[in-house]
């Protein structure tokens, strides 16, 4: 009789050491599948920042090429008399650019303030310096060219000239 529970107890073991083996596949194939599930979702993570990086050099790009037609538009403004800026074809143009820059403004290009404010060489580009007791140190007191920043990057610097 004893002998018969030694058998017993020897099948018991090997039981529990099949068993075993079934929970180590099962613990096994669940860490796959959870290192397999993370896998996925760092790339879903990594394409969706990939994407959207693409789509911000892509309008970074269309937007620099749209400044200039910005500039021009702002020259010839400047350069008409009160007369001119009141005919119909003048004041089309007009509105024209007033979209243009509501449709830069809404895609979050803002231009940069630079008369009056202190030369900052992350926004200002200076192209020429002048000494006058009427400015204060480092004072930007002419635009050439206007700056822009998308968001909170530079997208173009400011072109100026700056005093004492």
């Amino acid at each position: 009789m004893h002998l018969k529970k030694k058998r017993r107890s020897a099948y018991g073991l090997y039981r529990k050491n099949k068993k075993d083996k079934k929970d180590e596949q099962i613990a096994d194939l669940t860490d796959r599948l959870m290192r397999q599930m993370a896998e996925f979702d760092n790339f879903r993570k990594r394409t969706e920042r990939e994407k959207a990086q693409m789509f911000e050099i892509g309008a970074k790009d269309i937007i620099e090429k749209i400044l200039p037609v910005v500039d021009n538009f702002e020259r010839g403004f400047a350069g008409l008399s009160e007369e001119e800026l009141a005919t119909p074809f003048v004041q089309g143009m007009d509105k024209v650019y007033k979209q243009m820059i509501s449709t830069l403004e809404a895609a979050g290009v803002k231009p940069i303030e630079a008369v009056g404010k202190e030369f900052d060489p992350n926004l200002h580009n200076a192209v020429m310096h002048i000494d006058d007791e009427n400015y204060g140190e480092s004072e930007v007191v002419e635009e050439f060219i206007k700056g822009y920043m998308i968001k909170d990057k530079v997208l173009r610097h400011s072109v100026v000239k700056v005093a004492n």
